[in-house]
């Protein structure tokens, strides 16, 4: 099986090319023997970023400066890649949904024409292609032009189960390709009564038996919306995939700085073969390219292949970007629609200095959003409160008439609402870190204040080092136990370790983008009563307070206990030892 290897001219080829290769078989390409070479090019979690974009996301409007993702650059390069590699298949991992103004305004209706134009050969779908409920989702489906596969939904609605599959056999290429869709998607999206999500593990080994016994087919690749971490228990649970091409948890694989593994990653199944894992970020920044060659009895034997970094160095393709372009217009009005009104001004301008009004808005937002979503959840299993970074809130929103543009100026990043859950022991470290804008887990400075939901209160004293700044958090009123856990709502750039105020975490699900659930919450609230309230304070001398203050002062004092939450020692000004005591 591994004659013919010319060990000299491959690692040649490999200081060349970068290219990463099985230990199983180090050559590239059909090797003597007649094992299939084959060509996988992949998106993931695109999120409606249909036109280019700066890296924070938000509108391109000087490429010169740099530019990145958008489809008219993507279809370039697929264009390249397919008269390069005519054996190959061009496949979409989901999420497609939720995520820029394209979908808020136009729904899925210019994301199906633009993926129909890009010609894919097959799709999975993610949790966000629910975002606006099964029926919704079933007509965007019935629009598309290539196969839609995820074989752990089961759906009674009629267009949902006249298109999604189980899986669709490639007969040219001797190859079937099995779709899966995270589980989770019933308590993080909009599912309806009718459609029901089965563990994909379980499923996937089904699809893979029925496969084997109904066709001559051995060649299997999963294409799946279950996250990378669930993507490598795929592997190891199943037998019989050779390739898994993933999405769901905007994991950066590759060799480039940030990566948080290898692409492919590599993990052996249930009979000891080899499954190779890829995934490509997300919005599109990254398009995946493998070859992996096959033996004859649908193993994967070798690959070739990394990510494509999707910069101004690919142009982007002017037919597509012409209609991208045009389908900005409507923008402008979609932009001035009056969502609420508030009463007082949410101002942005204290946020990294303290609490802000509007950075409470928001994170009150957060929380009512992911708490109203979680009504069938144990209780425990429901946000205990919500925290997010304060660089995230842009732009003060003057009172009066609230427009959807004044939100997306707001809160432009399209970053996303997400949950995490945390022992007390760590919550307290993090709310230290977030106090003392040093990170307790790794040491290193904060970059962004932080603003906090209604039922977080938390005391600190800027005058004690950092590590020993927090004195006193609760959460609705309570101690926070160290021994309890606690359920975070964040945004998903600092679960991913945005701003240094997390320990950086990749098990995370995203949910909706903070513009639209911020809108969401202004039209069930309006008008806006909110008033900036003190969340996160610094210890003052009580003689400086005003009798009501004073009032609550006393009250806080009166029930707190030990003079520090934590028990540490901190050196004086005079050098000694002493616990940390309210100035």
């Amino acid at each position: 099986m591994r004659a013919s290897v010319v060990l000299s001219a491959l690692v040649g080829c490999a200081l060349a090319d970068d290219v990463l290769y099985s230990r199983r078989l180090l050559k590239r390409g059909i090797d003597d023997e007649g094992h299939y070479n084959m060509s996988f090019f992949h998106v993931n979690d695109v999120h409606a970023h249909l036109d280019q974009y700066v890296k924070a996301g938000t509108d391109c409007v000087d490429p010169a400066k740099g530019c990145f993702g958008g489809y008219a650059r993507i279809k370039t390069k697929v264009t390249e890649l397919r008269a390069q590699y005519p054996d190959h298949l061009w496949l979409n991992a989901g999420d497609e949904f939720q995520g820029t103004l394209f979908y808020s305004f136009y729904g899925g209706e210019k994301i199906a024409e633009t993926m129909n134009d890009l010609q894919f050969n097959a799709m999975t779908l993610g949790n966000h292609e629910w975002d606006g409920g099964d029926e919704k989702l079933g007509a965007f489906l019935k629009n598309l032009t290539f196969p839609v596969v995820s074989c752990n939904v089961k759906s009674e609605y009629a267009d949902l189960k006249s298109t999604i599959k189980n899986y669709h056999i490639f007969e040219e290429h001797g190859l079937a390709v099995i779709g899966a869709t995270t589980p989770t998607t019933p308590t993080i999206s909009h599912v309806g009564e009718l459609t029901t999500f089965l563990d994909p593990v379980d499923e996937v080994q089904k699809a893979i038996w029925e496969i084997r016994n109904t066709t001559d087919i051995k060649r299997i690749v999963a294409l799946t919306h279950i996250g990378y971490d669930v993507d490598q228990q795929l592997a190891a649970g199943t037998e019989g995939l050779s390739l898994i091409i993933g999405g769901h948890s905007h994991t950066l694989l590759g060799d480039m700085d940030g990566a948080q593994g290898k692409y492919p990653t590599i993990v052996n199944d249930l009979a000891g073969n080899e499954v190779f894992i890829v995934t490509s970020y997300r919005w599109g920044e990254y398009l995946g390219s493998i070859d992996v060659t096959f033996d004859d009895d649908g193993k994967a034997l070798a690959y070739h292949g990394a990510p494509i970094h999707m910069d101004n160095t690919t142009k982007l393709e002017p037919d597509l970007q012409a209609k991208i372009t045009a389908w900005r217009g409507p923008f402008e009005d979609f932009a001035n629609e009056v969502v609420g009104t508030t009463e007082n001004t949410l101002d942005q301008t204290a946020c990294q200095s303290g609490d802000c009004l509007l950075g409470q808005v928001m994170a009150d937002a957060a929380f009512e959003y992911l708490y109203n979503l979680t009504t069938d959840t144990p209780e425990d299993q429901r946000p205990s409160f919500a925290l997010i970074n304060a660089g995230g809130v842009r732009a003060t929103i003057d009172a009066g008439n609230i427009t959807r543009g004044q939100v997306i100026t707001s809160f432009p990043f399209g970053n996303a609402v997400t949950k995490l859950t945390y022992s007390g022991e760590d919550l307290l470290k993090i709310l230290e870190g977030c106090v003392s804008r040093v990170n307790q887990f790794n040491n290193q400075k904060l970059s962004s204040w932080f603003q906090i939901s209604h039922n977080l209160n938390v005391r600190y004293n800027p005058s004690n080092p950092a590590g020993f700044m927090l004195v006193d958090a609760r959460i609705s009123g309570e101690r926070i136990d160290p021994e309890k856990e606690y359920v975070m709502v964040t945004v998903d750039f600092v679960a991913g370790g945005g701003d240094n105020i997390l320990p950086k975490r990749s098990d995370f699900v995203v949910l909706d983008t903070l513009d639209e659930v911020l809108v969401d919450y202004i039209q069930a609230k309006t008008p806006l009563k909110n008033a900036l309230e003190k969340r996160a304070v610094k210890y003052v001398d009580i003689f400086t307070l005003s009798e009501a203050e004073c009032s609550l002062e006393a009250q806080w004092m009166a029930s707190s206990t030990a003079t520090s939450i934590r028990p540490k020692s901190t050196p004086t000004a005079h050098g000694h030892l002493t616990r940390m005591s309210r100035p």
